[in-house]
């Protein structure tokens, strides 16, 4: 996270803008890097934080970081943001998690 600066972040990632239709279908702009995901938690990095998306049967169905696009589908019952350092702080990248 660290190693990409914010000139590119904003290049590559663009606006942040994120729609959830009928709580199953999630697009979102602006994302920078996907940290972790499995069926019940997605968390991504966006150019405006990271956001925590939180449900069931969750899935990435279209994911597109040169463009900073994302599709989440599945059951989402919560989203939460909080700062990049935050994140950091937690150490829970997902090489971390893989690696460490």
């Amino acid at each position: 996270m660290d190693s990409i600066s914010n000139s590119t972040m904003n290049v590559n990632a663009g606006k942040h803008r994120l729609s959830l239709d009928q709580r199953r279908e999630c697009r979102i702009t602006g994302v920078v890097t996907v940290n972790s995901f499995d069926e019940n938690t997605v968390l991504l990095e966006t150019v405006d934080g990271v956001i925590t998306i939180k449900g069931s049967g969750l899935h990435v169905s279209r994911l597109n970081l040169e463009k900073g696009e994302a599709d989440v589908t599945g059951k989402v019952d919560s989203l939460a943001y909080s700062d990049r350092n935050t994140l950091a702080k937690k150490g829970e990248g997902l090489l971390t998690r893989l690696f460490g």
